[in-house]
């Protein structure tokens, strides 16, 4: 007997789920990606009823081609989507565990990604050291940590429809933003906005 069968598949999740709501939907939607770098981020709204303004679950799944076996490699959006959608569902109808026997086959192969790799999960490292700190109240790590993470023009984000563009609240503003936001032109759908 396997591991693996102790985990329901992501099929058997959402077969499951057209029994328990038979009128239900599910609405997947890309939420950020570089398909040049061959990673992509899925969000799925599972909704009981048809008609419900309102998802009952919405969650995430994060694909990447370099976790596939070479002969799923080119459906690795298609099958990070099925991974967001069967996520979604068992935060609505949970089963015995949450990640599906898919996921959990991937355990035994998926490669640990090198230092030049983009991590999007990895902690960031502060790299000043205590002299370059001084005598400063630890409050003042938020700081040290969005100075390490505030993107330059040169490193700017990408959404769907390209590079997206840094903008500012004025400078005599009461109330200081600053974010990344989607080119497309007004009016059409824009990217969410990256707050910074």
């Amino acid at each position: 007997m396997s591991f693996l069968e102790n985990y329901e598949t992501a099929n058997d999740t959402i077969i499951r789920f057209r029994k328990e709501h038979p009128t239900g939907r599910v609405v997947t939607s890309i939420q950020d990606a570089q398909f040049d770098k061959g990673w992509v981020i899925i969000k799925a709204e599972v909704y009981r009823e048809y008609e419900d303004l309102v998802p009952s679950a919405v969650d995430f799944a994060y694909g990447n081609v370099a976790t596939l076996p070479k002969n799923m490699q080119k459906w690795f959006v298609e099958d990070c989507s099925t991974s967001a959608i069967s996520r979604a569902i068992k935060l609505l109808s949970p089963s015995a565990s949450r990640p599906s026997r898919e996921d959990m086959a991937r355990v035994e192969y998926e490669p640990t990604p090198s230092q030049s790799e983009d991590d999007l999960w990895a902690t960031l490292t502060i790299t000043k050291t205590e002299s370059d700190i001084s005598a400063e109240p630890v409050g003042n790590m938020l700081t040290l940590v969005k100075e390490k993470a505030e993107l330059s023009p040169a490193q700017s984000p990408y959404c769907r429809h390209g590079e997206m563009q840094l903008k500012h609240s004025k400078p005599d503003s009461f109330k200081k933003w600053s974010g990344w936001f989607c080119k497309a032109p007004r009016g059409t759908e824009q990217c969410p906005v990256l707050w910074q």
